[in-house]
């Protein structure tokens, strides 16, 4: 039966079973339910699958996704099923090296490049949504239809017996692929293309290679792909000609044969699984109408080259779950959802062009034209520069928002700002503890971090009043030599608000706040900064940064983001307050 949309048409005045119904258990799904459950929101997983799906697919983990784990309190979990510093190579059909890629800093805490399994980290996703006894996941519910009202949505589900029941929810979001049901609901666009080009994966166990590292066959003979995973896992992918039917890809023989160029003995491999797929460079017209959202595959499909689909989707759910929860807690208007549109589409659209152009770059089968392409990378390999931007993975598109919940950068250095920008993760010290990940310090939630003054006499009691009511974390951040001195108590009623303070053990932030011309800097709960400004600035900044974030008015203490959950964040964002 196809899925139904019904327009918004005033409310239906009824009780809401959850606050925000996820359509999906994929790894969007699963991210955005951790976070949300973190954060104490109510939420309902529903997969019209019988279980999770036990087969490899993405391949490839970037540091912002661990990140988002970290925040979510999954990353010890996760990181078991992964190979961190994974090089990428991109070799010719004589196995010359065209490009090298090894970025091996760790801007924002982890290793940029990792391998992975995925089964096994959804799985842990999984695992993880059992903490919250406010979070529930269904599997065989399958989406029949939706009704879009003044106040919510009630969804109208399928069983696997084939009866029926609804859900009612404050909020929808599909996470449910690039078929997404609940795109298509929504009446939108998905614009770009899909390439009539096959290629076939092959997973195998038992390495018969042993080697670790990816490499990408930029072989005019035929295109491959060849990468080493964790758990003794390899994956090989073959492009498929224009001539070579489904029924013959299908025929062992044929699969034995392309791998006869890479293995000694391919019939002796332990096959996991293969298949065929296409490429596809599509986004959607617009992520949300209503109460409706998208995120992940169902918002923006891009080819594999650069591993991102499964990291921009862990971005949308990064972007989304604190919004969500700011809306559902009473702080923020609904209009700030209108921001993750605004700030994801546009790094959403970057990775997809990358992608495409690697792809590009890798599948000629012209053997004049895939020439030409070597003698432009022999000729950047010789250029330091050139060489030093793709061995750290510069050309992949930093995100970086220009729009949406962020303040206008202000005052003469406004040019040098940083607002948009991820803020990095050092290592740092406490007065409690040593050589800790700066986010585990800051909690999961809002926090503001001020170089070498007191917090709590930078903002004026206003501008406290509103971060307090935000939830934010106050932090200052001194040389390590600085630690735990205290200035003599002056009997001001500000110092009675809590401030943390942080050693820069490494330097990193210090040389951060001395190439932005910045005294302070807003941290959103997505690790992007909101705001930024030398600190006599501070008060016009919250201002700001209030209508930026379409906070709501209202008694500080009646709709602070507190949880009340047995979970590591709930202390930290409780803190926070």
């Amino acid at each position: 039966m196809p899925v139904t949309a019904t327009p918004r048409n005033g409310s239906t005045a009824q009780p809401f079973d959850t606050d925000v119904l996820i359509l999906g258990a994929g790894p969007v799904g699963l991210t955005l339910a951790n976070l949300l459950g973190g954060y104490g929101v109510r939420t309902v997983v529903a997969d019209a699958g019988e279980k999770l799906i036990d087969y490899p697919r993405g391949v490839g983990l970037d540091d912002e996704s661990l990140r988002t784990f970290q925040t979510a309190g999954v990353v010890e979990q996760v990181l078991p099923h992964t190979t961190p510093q994974h090089i990428m190579r991109m070799v010719n059909g004589k196995g010359q090296v065209l490009a090298n890629v090894a970025p091996g800093a760790q801007d924002y805490g982890w290793s940029r490049r990792n391998g992975f399994i995925q089964p096994l980290v959804d799985a842990e996703l999984l695992r993880g949504l059992s903490r919250f006894g406010h979070v529930d996941v269904r599997f065989s519910h399958t989406l029949l239809g939706y009704v879009d009202d003044a106040d919510g949505v009630t969804a109208t589900v399928e069983l696997a017996n084939g009866g029926r029941t609804t859900l009612r929810a404050r909020y929808l979001v599909g996470c449910d692929g690039g078929r997404s049901t609940t795109r298509k609901s929504m009446g939108v666009t998905f614009e770009g293309q899909s390439s009539p080009t096959r290629f076939l994966v092959v997973d195998v166990r038992n390495d018969p290679l042993g080697t670790p590292n990816a490499y990408l066959g930029a072989d005019p003979v035929r295109p491959f792909v060849s990468i080493g995973l964790p758990h003794g896992v390899r994956r090989f992918e073959f492009m498929i000609f224009d001539d070579e039917t489904d029924e013959q890809v299908a025929d062992p023989r044929f699969v034995h044969e392309l791998l006869a160029r890479h293995v000694p003995d391919p019939a002796a491999l332990d096959f996991i699984r293969q298949r065929v797929y296409t490429l596809h460079a599509r986004i959607a017209g617009a992520f949300r109408t209503g109460h409706v959202l998208i995120a992940g595959d169902a918002a923006h499909l891009m080819p594999v080259w650069q591993g991102q689909g499964y990291n921009s989707g862990v971005r949308d759910a990064t972007n989304l779950a604190w919004k969500l929860t700011a809306v559902l807690r009473g702080l923020a208007d609904d209009a700030l959802l209108d921001t993750y549109d605004t700030e994801r589409r546009d790094h959403a659209k970057a990775m997809i062009d990358v992608s495409v152009a690697m792809g590009r770059i890798l599948s000629p089968t012209n053997k004049a034209v895939a020439g030409a392409r070597d003698k432009l990378a022999a000729a950047l390999n010789l250029v330091p520069a050139a060489k030093r931007w793709i061995a750290e993975g510069r050309y992949k598109p930093k995100p970086r928002f220009h729009v949406g919940a962020l303040v206008d950068a202000v005052g003469p250095a406004a040019e040098g700002q940083p607002v948009g920008q991820l803020f990095p993760q050092p290592r740092v010290d406490t007065r409690g503890e040593q050589n800790v990940l700066l986010d585990d310090v800051l909690g999961p939630w809002f926090s503001v971090l001020v170089w070498g003054n007191d917090p709590r006499q930078v903002f004026d009691q206003k501008s406290l009043a509103t971060l307090t009511r935000l939830g934010v974390k106050l932090i200052s951040v001194r040389p390590s030599t600085q630690l735990h001195w205290d200035a003599e108590p002056t009997g001001d009623p500000r110092e009675a608000l809590d401030v943390t303070v942080i050693g820069d053990a490494t330097g990193r932030l210090k040389t951060w706040f001395d190439t932005h011309p910045v005294g302070f800097v807003v941290v959103r709960p997505d690790r992007y900064v909101a705001a930024a400004a030398v600190t006599q600035h501070a008060t016009s900044v919250t201002t700001a940064l209030a209508t930026a974030l379409d906070l709501t008015p209202g008694d500080p203490d009646a709709a602070r983001p507190l949880l009340d959950v047995a979970h590591p964040a709930a202390g930290a964002l409780a803190a926070a307050g």
